[in-house]
């Protein structure tokens, strides 16, 4: 299991994000233009990756029966956060 610590700081590649919610590549590009899914940090001019801890609070959400409205919120929120993360 991944400590807090590790998912917090842990950047995960689209294939472990597609892995960890189910969906498939155009859902999950769908779902970036609906403001339900976070887009991607850039780690270069071809590489990007998300951070665990969001992927996992937007999992967490949908399982607790969240509906779009509430994780756009939260999606929202999670995007405001990462320039305040350090």
């Amino acid at each position: 299991m991944i400590s807090e610590l590790d998912s917090k700081y842990r950047l995960i590649r689209l294939k472990e994000v597609l892995n960890f919610t189910a969906i498939s590549t155009s859902t999950h590009y769908l779902h970036i233009q609906q403001g339900l899914m976070v887009k991607p940090i850039s780690l270069g001019a071809n590489s990007s990756a998300y951070p665990l801890y969001e992927i996992e609070a937007i999992n967490a959400a949908r399982i607790s029966g969240k509906n779009d409205e509430e994780i756009k919120l939260l999606v929202s929120e999670l995007m405001n956060n990462r320039s305040n993360f350090y």
